[in-house]
């Protein structure tokens, strides 16, 4: 299989995940004060999310790059 097609076979999963799942979130733990040897810290949970542009781009991106690699 060409590397071509696997890249842009890549890229259509990627850009369809990112339009279904809107966003990610991950953890985070972050000090809030600390007194000597005493620390006091909290996790907190942040959302990143991906624009619909940026999967759209992604899957035509992946269909153009199987495209020109199927050409040679």
């Amino acid at each position: 299989m060409k590397t071509s097609v696997i890249v842009g076979a890549l890229l259509i999963v990627l850009g369809v995940a990112g339009l279904v799942y809107k966003n990610f979130s991950y953890e985070s733990e972050e000090t809030i004060a600390q007194i000597g040897d005493l620390k006091a810290t909290a996790e907190t949970e942040k959302n990143v999310p991906i624009p619909a542009v940026l999967g759209i781009v992604a899957i035509v991106a992946g269909v153009l790059v199987i495209a020109v690699g199927s050409r040679k």
